[in-house]
Order: C-alpha cells, then sequence, then structure tokens
C-alpha cells in the first residue's frame, strides 16, 4: 500500500476542528508506514512523503492555535493517534508526535516569536534539542549561541529548532535554562545518528556557530514547566495551551513505546496463529498457538499493552481538565504525569520482551516487526524523561516526604 492509494479524510489547514477523531484520520495510513518502517530506519530519518502524508489529514495542526491555521483538538487525541502511528513505525511515530507536539510548545512563546514561525510559512514545523549543555552568552541583541546540540529528532523535517541552554543570571538570580528558537538556515546538521533503535528518527546534531537569538524567541524552563508562560496569556481559559510542558511533550514521547509494542502484538498474533515448529527439541509440526507459554506470553503483552494506554490516556485527559480550570498545578499533579508516562514505557518493554523472547530464530531478521519495536521500545525507555529509574525514584521521594529530585 502506498500513500497515494491511502483514502484520507479531506483537511483545509485553518478551517474549523474536523469531527472525525484524529486516530481514524491516520488509520488509513499506518499500513504503508509499516510497509516502509525498514526502508525508513535503514535511511536512518523519516521519508519527506510520511511527512507530507501526515500534514494532509491535519496532524500537524491538531494542537496548534486556530489563530495561526491550527485546528486544536484535546491533547488526549494526539496521544492516541500517536499510538497508532507508532504500532506502523515507532520511528515516524516519535518524529511525528514530536513536531506535532512542538506547535504546541511553540504557542507557549510570545506572539512575536509565533508570528516568526509561522507568520511567512503557516506549514513551518520545529524540531529541538532539550538537554541545556551549553552556555548563552548575553548579547545586546540577545543570546549568543555556539557549540553542538544533539538529538534533534526529525531534524531534516523541521524549519526551525528549540535549542535548549542555560542563560546567564542577571544581578543576584542564578542562571536559568531555557529554549532558544532558532531557524534551519542558522544551524547545520551533523549525521551522527547511527543507532540500534529509534534508527529513523534523524535525531542528528546541530551545529550553530555564532547565533543571536532575539529575547521574543526565548522560553524558560520554570515558566514552561509550570503552565504560566507568556503564550497562555493569549489563550486563556484554553485548558489545552495552558497545560505545563511535561504533562504533555513527554506522553507523545511514551506514546511511541507504547504503540511499538501493540504493533509488535499484532505482529506477533499474526505469525504465531499459523507457525509450526521444526525444531528437534519440540518437535515438528507442532502449532506454536497450542503452546500454553505462548499463550501467556501473548496474554502478557495485551494485558501491559491496554494497561499502558489506559493510563497515558488517562493522565493526559486530567491535566488538561485541570489546566482548564482555576486551579494550580500542585507538584503532585506534575509529579502523576509524569508518573504515568515513565510507568507506560515500562509497560511497553514488559510487552516486547515477553514477545521478542520467543520469535526464535526467524526473530532475529531485521525485517522482523517484533525485533523492531523490541529495539525501538528499548531506545524510548533509555530516554531520561521515560527511564522508570529515574522518575520512579522521584515519585518515591515526593510520597516519602523528600524532595523530588528531577525534571517535573
Amino acid at each position: 500500500m502506498n500513500l497515494s492509494a491511502a483514502k484520507i479524510a479531506p483537511y483545509t489547514a485553518g478551517a474549523a476542528a474536523p469531527q472525525t477523531p484524529l486516530r481514524e484520520r491516520v488509520a488509513p495510513l499506518v499500513a504503508s508506514f509499516r510497509s516502509t518502517a525498514l526502508a525508513t530506519e535503514q535511511a536512518r530519518r523519516v521519508p519527506a512523503e510520511n511527512i507530507a502524508a501526515l500534514r494532509d489529514v491535519g496532524y500537524f495542526d491538531v494542537v496548534k492555535p486556530a489563530a495561526y491555521g491550527g485546528a486544536p483538538r484535546p491533547f488526549a487525541e494526539l496521544v492516541e493517534a500517536n499510538i497508532e502511528i507508532s504500532a506502523g513505525c515507532a520511528s515516524t511515530g516519535w518524529v511525528a508526535g514530536l513536531l506535532s507536539a512542538h506547535q504546541w510548545l511553540l504557542a507557549m512563546f510570545p506572539k512575536q516569536a509565533q508570528d516568526d514561525v509561522w507568520g511567512d510559512n503557516p506549514d513551518a514545523l520545529v524540531c529541538g534539542s532539550y538537554a541545556p549543555t551549553s552556555m548563552a552568552e548575553a548579547d545586546e541583541g540577545g543570546y549568543r549561541l555556539n557549540g553542538r546540540w544533539s538529538f534533534a529528532s526529525g531534524c531534516e523535517n523541521a524549519q526551525w529548532s528549540l535549542c535548549a541552554a542555560i542563560l546567564p543570571g542577571e544581578g543576584d538570580c542564578k542562571p536559568v535554562p531555557a529554549f532558544l528558537l532558532v531557524p534551519a538556515s542558522q544551524y547545520k546538521i551533523e549525521d551522527t545518528w547511527n543507532v540500534v533503535g529509534l534508527a529513523g528518527t534523524g535525531s542528528k546534531t546541530l551545529l550553530l556557530d555564532n547565533v543571536v537569538v532575539p529575547p521574543h524567541r526565548i522560553l524558560t524552563f520554570p515558566d514552561a514547566t509550570s503552565g504560566k508562560t507568556p503564550g497562555a496569556d493569549l489563550y486563556v481559559g484554553l485548558g489545552l495551551f495552558n497545560m505545563p510542558l511535561l504533562t504533555g511533550i513527554p506522553s507523545c514521547l511514551a506514546s511511541t513505546a507504547v504503540g511499538a509494542a501493540k504493533g509488535a502484538l499484532e505482529s506477533y498474533v499474526h505469525s504465531i496463529s499459523t507457525r509450526v515448529t521444526r525444531g528437534a527439541v519440540a518437535g515438528g509440526n507442532n502449532r506454536m498457538a497450542e503452546f500454553p507459554t505462548i499463550q501467556l506470553r501473548v496474554a502478557e503483552a495485551a494485558a501491559s499493552v491496554d494497561a499502558a494506554t489506559e493510563i497515558l490516556l488517562r493522565d493526559v485527559r486530567r491535566a488538561e481538565d485541570l489546566a482548564g480550570s482555576s486551579d494550580a498545578f500542585s507538584i503532585a499533579d506534575r509529579l502523576m504525569s509524569r508518573r504515568g508516562q515513565s510507568f507506560a514505557v515500562s509497560l511497553a518493554l514488559r510487552a516486547v520482551e515477553a514477545l521478542n523472547a520467543s520469535t526464535g530464530g526467524l526473530g532475529l531478521n531485521l525485517d522482523n516487526p517484533v525485533q523492531r519495536a523490541w529495539r525501538d521500545a528499548n531506545a524510548v525507555g533509555r530516554h531520561i524523561s521515560m527511564n522508570w529509574d529515574a522518575v520512579g525514584t522521584m515519585i518515591g521521594q515526593h510520597l516519602l516526604g523528600l524532595e523530588p529530585k528531577g525534571q517535573y
């Protein structure tokens, strides 16, 4: 199935939000993404064709302000749809989820920054490098950036980037981490992405040389994680655009692992249902579907995927509802989102491990979807925002009356 043959619901950017849920709009594309997943992995980047197909169904407008051509829907719709995409190709899901969620993050910036990005190109997409490992230098025109920004997923599919850096403190103020918006014309891409999981995300390195970022293109981490941002004032009363950063972005990351596990389960069940043994140990011509151990693995994977999906969607809906009320987000509210995101990934890892361990010799083939899902889900689990050891420790600290040490 190629994308040109897929039946895509008509959508026009800037139109009223479509009534068809995003999950249903992406459904015709998933089979094609699945069929080209190996090629995407080998190319080490998401094909422009995949991005164009997702644009055609309004994928990048679903959490984008209507004032800039978006057709906003609940954030949970994006997360749910990204699970479906990732079931076909986790690399495409990872990049598409981030590029779409960054439309939402951009809405947190001052209006002038939103004008800069979307004014001349309403279809502009934004990638990002989140780790603030570089120090920005104060400059008359704002802040100057020099250095390397790694793990910029989907950078070849984007026209701008969020480059995280530490802003120097003024007076008695401490330095503060922040996102700085930089157009693609002001950085080079270094091909540094040769990995075993999420290989198709093209998470390469951005090289910046004396790039000056004006103050209106800067959003501090404390503002972003509180939900009280410059952009939030533009969208008062809209819960979607008043959610704290870490209730949204990591939910898209987690959806990739959950989707990969979902796709692995579908592929596993399809192949095992008709497969018979050939080895001497188990005996030849025995149906694998009749082995109790196989049945248990399928049951465990199915329960894990279902639980992960429920937790992830529940928490993001709760966050958006809370953002739409007059109540401020407490530490406990933020930590609940972080717990659910990371634990959903741990459940996805449990699912792919149960399946991949019993695929036999055929499961070693690089075109086998189960082993790819296993590698991709484990790559998600390596991300510091998703790693259960890091996040779970923070949750335990809070429950035990200690100060949580981490990002929430």
